[in-house]
């Protein structure tokens, strides 16, 4: 079975690589092939990537504040280019300023992204639940007609 493959990176103009580091190292633990993109990536960039390895997810991250910003219209720019149905997920210090995060949650899950993590998720549990939402997708999903050679 191959390994589920997960693109990370900091979006926009967000050069915080500490934390993306942190999330490399514990998605490569948790045996996800990683794609990470670094810092300052743009939705285009998540996007090619994510085409031209087959990834089962995108995990934005977002620690300076902007990340409503620099996130909005990614689920439809996934559908643009053909790619409408790829998990998303977004985490970190994603709006300036002191809000009630399940608000967060609620603006995030509104503009398509599948979870939204609070920086103070636990990483294991992330893991965890990637990972079921991957599996998920996979068993529901319905059997592709056979290719002939």
């Amino acid at each position: 079975m191959k390994k589920a493959t997960l693109v990370i990176g900091v979006i926009g103009a967000d050069c915080h690589a500490v934390g993306n580091k942190v999330l490399d190292r514990v998605f490569t633990t948790y045996d996800f092939r990683v794609i990470n993109l670094g810092v300052m990536v743009s939705q285009d960039e998540y996007i090619d990537a994510a085409i031209e390895t087959g990834a089962d997810a995108i995990v934005v991250s977002s620690i300076y504040g902007h990340g409503d910003i620099d996130c909005l219209g990614l689920r439809e720019r996934c559908i643009e280019r053909g790619v409408g149905e790829i998990l998303l997920y977004v985490g970190g210090n994603l709006v300036v300023g002191k809000h009630d995060f399940a608000e967060i949650e609620h603006k995030f899950i509104d503009m398509g992204f599948d979870r939204v993590f609070s920086p103070s998720h636990d990483l294991e549990d992330v893991c965890e639940l990637i990972a079921t939402d991957i599996n998920n997708k996979f068993t529901n999903c319905p059997p592709q007609p056979e290719e002939v050679v």
